[in-house]
């Protein structure tokens, strides 16, 4: 008997109220994952990823967010493939720069909506979006909404992956914008009912430290574990060219800690908390809260 199919189906009832997670409305955000999913598969040069893309445009402008995007082709086992890029900019006071980031674009894959991945990051960063265009802080925040970051085999090799947040920080590279971000905080697969984060390995040491701090005086050290894990995202993109860069994401998403439905036809809506989802975005403007101080008057770190 399988347990995805007589799992319960979830709603957004378990969200904390927004007042509890500095505005961040765990509601509003489980809503945005239903939305992607209605789209059905979202593979990058898809019709249903432009169509998302069309959506995530039209969302950011409702919230008075400034946005750039960048359409390019990229080079695939399968051809060249239409990919886009889309950048939030909330401008600040100094010329340093908060890099918030997540990809959402789904695996090449039939039948996979992709809820926890990349919905629900994708949402998180929507509702971050939300919040924080309305705010100003001593330096700029970004939020970059990469394409391409599956791969389009079945298997993860290089360079087979990673296509958007490649394409961007080559491009922040050639502006001479690069230097400017001070750290990048990545969310990839985040809302799951099972949550429970490990430290990424690959990521920047002080800067996962930073945001298991804020995990930990709010309280949610049961999502954030004191463990290691190993993972290659699209924070390696920026790792390699020296940003100080971290992943939170959860790949073990099953029941007792075993990946049970990343990159399988079960990855659905059902899977979803919208409490965790209002976790990990309260625990992502804190930190950009504690960068913005940690930053003042202070050069940046490598």
């Amino acid at each position: 008997m399988s347990t995805v199919a007589s799992a319960p189906p979830q709603t957004a009832d378990d969200a904390p109220p927004p007042e509890k997670t500095d505005g961040f409305d765990g509601k509003r955000a489980f809503a945005l994952v239903a939305k992607q999913v209605s789209f059905g598969p979202r593979p990058s040069g898809s019709q249903a990823i432009v169509q998302l893309q069309d959506f995530l445009q039209s969302e950011l402008k409702s919230y008075g967010c400034a946005m750039e995007t960048d359409s390019f082709s990229a080079d695939t086992p399968i051809g060249r493939l239409p990919m886009k890029n889309i950048l939030v900019k909330i401008p600040g006071e100094k010329p340093g720069v908060i890099l918030l980031g997540t990809h959402y674009d789904t695996k090449r894959l039939e039948r996979f909506v992709g809820a926890d991945d990349a919905g629900s990051s994708t949402a998180v960063m929507l509702e971050l979006a939300r919040l924080l265009c309305k705010q100003r802080g001593k330096y700029a925040v970004w939020i970059a909404f990469f394409d391409g970051e599956e791969a389009v085999n079945r298997d993860w090799k290089d360079p087979d992956n990673r296509y958007g947040s490649r394409q961007m920080a080559a491009k922040l590279s050639a502006s001479s914008d690069l230097p400017r971000i001070k750290a990048l905080l990545l969310a990839d697969i985040v809302g799951g009912r099972n949550l429970h984060v490990k430290k990424e390995s690959y990521s920047t040491k002080w800067l996962t430290e930073l945001v298991w701090a804020v995990a930990d005086r709010l309280g949610y050290q049961s999502v954030f574990l004191n463990e290691e894990s190993t993972i290659e995202d699209d924070h390696l993109s920026f790792l390699s060219r020296k940003v100080p860069s971290m992943d939170v994401i959860d790949l073990d998403n099953g029941p007792e800690g075993d990946v049970y439905y990343w990159h399988t036809p079960q990855d659905t809506l059902d899977k979803i908390s919208a409490k965790n989802l209002a976790i990990i975005g309260h625990v992502f403007l804190e930190s950009v809260k504690q960068l913005q101080s940690r930053y003042l008057g202070l050069d940046r770190q490598m």
